[in-house]
């Protein structure tokens, strides 16, 4: 009886795993479509979604049931990434229209969504799923996009478990190479308040935030540059 019983936990444990793979990667590629469809140059069509947000709300109710471990973090991370824009565009989509998140009180810190099998806020995926699960990977903050233009543009395609190293690197060589991103003005250089509000995660090991930026740079930065910060532009990102 007792062998019978762990031969059924056994068989129970390998479905469930299977149905788990398979909802990931259905999430993946429908997100992946989703974000093809809705994204044009870095800004996203609520208006268009408002009218028919079925995709939408099936993407969020697939993500619902998916569990994603910290061991794969390749797949975490890319689940998580995406989880996080897919869970902004619906806080706008519900407000719509909004001239800015920060137009809807909690925005970021009240309003849950329910991924992954828990209510969570977009700060708890950010901070607490991500940041601080992988608090070396500074390029986060150039994936995750909270809808204001002040924000690396959002991309049109999911993160992939199988691409996301590159397609990390590629979107940080985009914001850290854009004239609007990082101004440079002689040794005066002014750095998006990306870098005030996250200064740790950028000055780790002993580096300043120009060595950080200049891993990334073709053209490299005066090491002893003067460095300020611009104001965010809270302005949606919406397509024109």
């Amino acid at each position: 009886m007792r062998n019978t019983l762990v031969l059924i936990f056994f068989v129970l444990g390998t479905l469930f795993s299977s149905v788990q793979a398979q909802d990931a990667t259905e999430f993946f590629t429908k997100a992946d479509a989703f974000f093809s469809a809705h994204v044009r140059g870095g800004r996203v069509d609520y208006q268009t979604i408002k009218k028919d947000p079925t995709s939408l709300n099936a993407l969020l109710g697939l993500a619902k049931g998916i569990t994603v471990s910290k061991a794969d973090a390749k797949k975490y991370q890319a689940f998580w990434i995406n989880a996080y824009n897919l869970s902004v565009i619906k806080g706008i989509v519900d407000n719509y229209p909004i001239k800015s998140p920060l137009d809807k009180a909690g925005f970021f810190d009240k309003t849950t969504y329910n991924v992954g099998g828990k209510d969570i806020t977009l700060n708890d995926i950010e901070h607490k799923l991500l940041r601080a699960n992988f608090p070396k990977e500074a390029r986060f903050h150039f994936v995750l996009v909270c809808a204001g233009l002040g924000c690396p543009p959002i991309i049109s395609n999911a993160y992939m478990p199988n691409t996301l190293d590159a397609q990390l690197e590629k979107q940080t060589v985009k914001a850290l190479n854009n004239p609007n991103f990082i101004r440079v003005k002689g040794k005066k250089v002014q750095l998006s308040q990306l870098f005030e509000w996250y200064k740790g995660d950028f000055t780790q090991g002993g580096k300043s935030q120009i060595d950080y930026v200049n891993q990334y740079r073709k053209e490299k930065l005066d090491a002893k540059a003067k460095v300020s910060y611009y104001a965010y532009d809270w302005t949606l990102n919406k397509t024109k």
